[in-house]
């Protein structure tokens, strides 16, 4: 055995595990490579053209990276896992009028809860993806700080990992660019991978159309939700919609209602099936409340302040205060910011330092 240790690689097929995995090994780790299936077109009803991570392709560009560089590769079935732990909840959140973020949940839950337990099968002590991130440990406290390559930064979907999580985890992108692991890739001998195309949609709505998905997965749903009320703040009806699973926070395409100006999904509310429009600044808020917390840098705190809190992926973050009640921290902006949407995640930055994250109630 390597005097570095065992690592299980969770292999994508992508450049960014393949180049990690390559990282580790001539580090002089001993590796095992990964893949997981979790879905297929047939379960989830799309195009039988498959593309993403659980593509026939990406699992043989994954093991032919192994097999070049000579370790094991095994692909696993954890597409029973994934309906349980992540499909299932998708659908209960949007049916509850909230809009969730599988990635999140699954990087906890199945990512990580799963390849542990298969580490643990395997004799390896660390696990490893292609995430660019950086654990770090401090106060005896692990934690993440933001991939040098911060356009590329993945901290925002990684909130939820516990400190077991961490203490056994390596990302080896963490300080990179991701021209650099290109270059990489073409150093050595798979410049394939290094021109080939990402994919940004949820790995189970490869067309990027989850009501299609709830169509299919919700017997009867369109019965059920349509005709609907849309309703402007002050509570008048301007129209009907096709169901309140349908729409988003902030959405402005697609809402079939003429007034002569633009109007934005405010707020749902699936117990009356109404979906509230108003106008850009109705969608300002200074303030909200997270559940299901998880903390990373510090054990519990009751307050800090001037700390940047993200409230989707994208998002530059906004100066805030956070106060910690019971099992929910309360959020104070400094400055008013558009579309807070319930289901998503509200993610905790000092500097480049996780703090910690929640769901927006």
């Amino acid at each position: 055995m390597s005097g570095k240790g065992r690592v299980l690689m969770a292999m994508s097929g992508g450049v960014d595990s393949s180049v990690a995995a390559i990282m580790l090994r001539e580090q002089g780790y001993g590796l095992v490579g990964i893949t997981m299936k979790t879905w297929d077109y047939v379960s989830s009803g799309t195009s039988p053209k498959e593309t993403g991570c659980c593509s026939i392709d990406s699992i043989n560009d994954a093991r032919s990276v192994a097999v070049k560089f000579g370790f094991p590769h095994y692909t696993l079935d954890f597409r029973k896992e994934f309906e349980e732990k992540i499909i299932s909840n998708f659908i209960e959140e949007y049916m509850a009028g909230r809009t969730p973020n599988p990635c999140v949940l699954c990087n906890k839950l199945v990512k990580w809860d799963d390849l542990l337990k298969k580490a643990d099968q395997l004799d390896c002590e660390f696990i490893a993806t292609g995430h660019y991130s950086q654990v770090i440990y401090e106060n005896e406290r692990y934690f993440l700080r933001k991939g040098l390559d911060e356009s590329k930064d993945q901290t925002y979907v990684l909130w939820g990992l516990s400190q077991e999580h961490l203490k056994r985890t390596i990302f080896p992108l963490g300080n990179y660019q991701k021209k650099e692991i290109k270059e990489l890739a073409i150093k050595h001998g798979i410049p394939r991978l290094a021109n080939k195309s990402e994919s940004y949609e949820i790995c189970f709505i490869p067309d990027n159309d989850y009501r299609s998905f709830l169509k299919r997965r919700v017997e009867g749903l369109e019965q059920k939700v349509d005709g609907g009320d849309f309703i402007l703040p002050d509570g008048k009806i301007i129209g009907k919609h096709h169901g309140y699973p349908f729409y988003t926070i902030g959405q402005r395409k697609g809402l079939e209602v003429a007034v002569g100006h633009p109007l934005y999904v405010k707020t749902i509310n699936q117990e009356n099936n109404t979906v509230e429009l108003g106008i850009k600044a109705d969608l300002l808020q200074q303030e909200l409340t997270v559940d299901s917390i998880n903390l990373m840098k510090y054990t519990d705190f009751m307050e800090l302040k001037n700390i940047i809190t993200k409230i989707r992926y994208k998002d530059a973050g906004t100066l805030s205060d956070l106060t910690k009640t019971g099992d929910k921290i309360n959020i104070i902006f400094n400055k008013a910011v558009s579309a807070i949407t319930p289901g998503q995640s509200a993610v905790f930055y000092e500097g480049n330092d996780l703090v910690g994250g929640g769901i927006i109630c």
